[in-house]
């Protein structure tokens, strides 16, 4: 058993997805979470900038002693792989939020057909394409980046009854959809908050992944089978770290995880 907690780091609140998916898995798990806030997006930085600031946020979680941290930033694990980020200076496990969601997305598709949103920079890099390809020179992928789903997340407009949301998809999708694919990997830990708006585009035919959700499961199936749980029956602490606001962070934050986390979250500064 380890007792030590789960680290988490995100540009922002999309992480949070990951984390909930988590704790659901590991509900003894201890888990802290990093967000940084105060300069989000990472999508739209160039790759030295990313890579600087994950460098950064990796640091910050190592001071408090976690077991195994997860990149929960789509755009920081397109970026650079884990060696590039940090060579072989953390001897703890690291997690990234690419493979486990295009292994997840091969096993599904049944036409050889998939289909990958991200943000701009995740797009651009490829590596979801290269990830699956890597799988099966067999299937098609074809990438769409979706830059205003993170602000409709995160303005609230995650209904499938939002004409403004759907009609946003709609235009993002449209290749997809005539493209005729059958799954589609959700590239950006935001995107599942809108799971509702996107399946009412591509149809009920089209399976979702969930790319923080691949990845939470193969960090519980890993610490599971290397004896690194807690114990078990221990009530877990969350602890949630920002970069910017709390009181924009805790609002936003309760509407991700479905809990209320006020007074939960600290202010810090990165070096």
């Amino acid at each position: 058993m380890d007792p030590r907690p789960i680290g988490i780091f995100d540009s922002g609140l999309g992480g949070l997805t990951t984390l909930k998916k988590l704790n659901e898995l590991m509900p003894s798990e201890d888990i802290i979470y990093l967000g940084d806030t105060g300069r989000v997006p990472y999508g739209s930085r160039s790759r030295e900038t990313i890579v600087k600031y994950a460098r950064q946020d990796a640091a910050f979680l190592m001071q408090h002693n976690v077991k195994a941290m997860v990149i929960a930033c789509n755009t920081v694990c397109s970026s650079a792989s884990i060696t590039e980020l940090f060579g072989q200076t953390l001897e703890i496990p690291v997690y990234e939020a690419v493979s486990a969601p295009a292994a997840a997305a091969a096993r599904h598709t049944k036409n050889k057909k998939i289909g990958v949103i991200g943000t701009k920079a995740t797009v651009r890099s490829g590596a979801y394409e290269s990830a699956i390809k890597n799988i099966s020179h067999e299937i098609t992928v074809i990438s769409a980046a979706c830059p205003l789903f993170v602000p409709l997340v995160e303005d609230g407009m995650t209904s499938a009854e939002d004409a403004a949301a759907v009609s946003i998809a709609d235009r993002y999708l449209a290749d997809l959809r005539a493209a005729r694919i059958d799954t589609l990997l959700l590239g950006c830990t935001h995107y599942p908050l809108l799971r509702g708006v996107i399946s009412s585009v591509m149809g009920p035919d089209v399976t979702l992944i969930d790319s923080g959700a691949e990845t939470a499961m193969l960090v519980s199936n890993e610490l599971t089978a290397s004896a690194m749980l807690s114990p078990k029956n221990k009530t877990a602490a969350i602890r949630y770290y920002v970069t910017d606001s709390v009181d924009g962070f805790e609002t936003l934050a309760s509407r991700f995880l479905e809990s209320d986390v006020r007074g939960m979250v600290e202010q810090v500064a990165l070096e």
